[in-house]
């Protein structure tokens, strides 16, 4: 066999081209999926609500007659079946992993629905976690599906790194609280969606404000909000706010959040989310 030039262009050996030719890592859902949109929710930081957000998109889109779906990738911290009341184990056929179904027909995948007993610690390493969301996507049966909302872990290691190189994603909406610190820490995801060349949808300011139930009047617990700010900063085209409501917490607690009403907060970014199909549709 001649000597490898280490120049395919030029090579006369038989498959050398095949062999050295770069491959897509990103994944495709199995035979009986068909995803239109992957969108990623993240956040450089835990406890801003990533979940909260996840499950209002997705309602909110189920509501408005799209197909959603949701893959919980908080592998070791998932907390989206509770929200829904959704607690029946997966199952499986000879074509893979068959999703579960909220109330509304969202399907979902998670962690915490494979385990005998929901509050089971999941102490799996890196590596493990990373595997198991890539099977979430690609050997799980989803059907067809207008979009897969993504639930991030906290952060911008593994998980995150994992998604955007093996999962189509068409762009992430990125959640923060009315804080300086947990504004700077979005920041850092959505500098790192900018170097992976992932587009950024839309940011959710949470916990914005609190309305007393007594005069009517906005107070501001963690500070004023900053997400206009922050949006306009890291050039975030939409953004959009949530106040702190208990009712959305009793929701949860019921496993009932399908039915909180967001009324009209979370237009913006779903707007610019359903952007994707008016591109996908010039674009045929």
């Amino acid at each position: 066999m001649a000597e490898c030039s280490h120049s395919c262009s030029s090579c006369g050996v038989e498959g050398c081209g095949e062999r050295t030719a770069p491959q897509s890592s990103v994944l495709a859902p199995n035979s009986r999926s068909s995803i239109k949109h992957v969108i990623g929710v993240v956040s450089g930081k835990g406890g801003v609500g990533k979940s909260l957000v996840t499950s209002l998109l997705a309602s909110e889109m189920q509501k408005r007659g799209k197909k959603a779906g949701i893959l919980d990738a908080d592998v070791t911290g998932p907390s989206i079946p509770k929200a829904f009341g959704v607690s029946n184990p997966l199952t499986a056929d000879k074509d893979g992993i068959l999703p579960a179904q909220t109330p509304s027909g969202i399907k979902m995948v998670s962690t915490n629905l494979m385990l005998p007993e929901d509050d089971m610690p999941v102490a799996w390493r890196g590596p493990v976690v990373s595997n198991a969301v890539r099977q979430f996507f690609n050997e799980v049966n989803w059907g067809d599906l207008d979009y897969l909302f993504v639930d991030m872990p906290p952060g911008t290691s593994d998980v995150l790194l994992t998604v955007f190189q093996s999962l189509p994603v068409d762009g992430i909406v990125t959640v923060s609280a009315p804080q300086e610190l947990v504004a700077m820490i979005v920041g850092k995801a959505v500098h790192l969606a900018q170097q992976m060349d992932v587009a950024i949808l839309g940011l959710v300011e949470n916990m914005a404000y609190y309305t007393c139930d007594e005069c009517g009047k906005k107070h501001y617990i963690f500070g004023q909000p900053q997400g206009e700010e922050v949006a306009k900063h890291y050039e975030i085209p939409a953004y959009s706010t949530l106040p702190i409501d208990s009712e959305f917490a009793h929701l949860c607690d019921l496993g009932r959040v399908e039915d909180y009403d967001v009324k009209g907060a979370l237009d913006a970014v779903i707007a610019k989310i359903d952007e994707l199909d008016e591109e996908a549709s010039a674009a045929e």
